[in-house]
């Protein structure tokens, strides 16, 4: 992927093909995923050109479902705002870590791959300062994602008509094995390690007491363990 990456830069339409193919395996485990949220905006209320819509201008799998799920519980749009803001905040995160290569480009392409950035997305850009912004692969990778999570959505709206229950099938699996599959190659050090270990013992005790708030404590909390050991051995050596 790599070479892929910085050998194919003055070469953009290899370099948006070597895109697709990097990011296709992880295309995978977000199909049954967009089969779940088409099916689930049916039956939250919504009809299929509004369902699609949605897919098509928000982009973002966790934040449809999450506002899905308030929305059935007849939220008000503050309570949705605010909550999937919160949700989707760790893109801000990935903005600032791509800032520098990205803001010297055309707004153009500073919009349209703000767009298009996923998590999968992230992944697979090499952060490196020695490693240039190779546009036509990411481009050629956000849009592979893009295309195949609305045809997903699109056959979960299809489905969702035909197959009754669909959403009760377990198909919520998939995000929790796409964030896995995600996160498990980044732990290089034992400071992500014990990042990964506090933010999910967070999560747990809190879906355990039912707290609300949950996945922003379990965030806070796995940072701040990860910093302070960082913190802690540098001052140790």
């Amino acid at each position: 992927m790599m070479d892929s990456y910085t050998g194919l830069i003055d070469k953009p339409q290899r370099s948006f093909w070597a895109g697709a193919l990097a990011i296709l395996p992880m295309t995978l485990s977000v199909v049954p995923w967009g089969f779940l949220v088409g099916a689930y905006s049916l039956e939250v209320g919504l009809n299929a050109f509004a369902a699609q819509a949605m897919s098509v201008f928000v982009f973002s799998g966790m934040a449809q479902l999450v506002a899905l799920g308030l929305m059935q519980a007849q939220a008000g749009f503050l309570s949705i705002a605010v909550t999937v803001a919160l949700i989707t905040s760790r893109h801000l995160l990935y903005s600032l870590a791509l800032r520098e290569k990205l803001s010297p480009e055309r707004a153009r392409w500073r919009l349209g791959l703000g767009f298009l950035l996923t998590d999968q997305l992230f992944v697979i850009t090499p952060l490196g300062k020695d490693k240039p912004l190779n546009k036509a692969y990411l481009l050629g990778a956000g849009l592979t994602m893009y295309s195949i999570w609305n045809l997903s959505t699109l056959l979960g709206i299809v489905m969702g008509k035909a197959v009754p229950n669909l959403t009760e099938l377990g198909l919520e699996f998939a995000i929790v094995a796409t964030f896995i599959a995600m996160m498990v190659p980044m732990i290089k050090s034992a400071a992500v390690a014990i990042c990964v270990i506090v933010a999910v013992l967070v999560s747990v005790v809190c879906a355990h007491f039912n707290i609300q708030a949950g996945l922003l404590l379990a965030i806070v909390g796995g940072m701040g363990a990860g910093f302070l050991y960082a913190q802690a051995r540098e001052y140790l050596q």
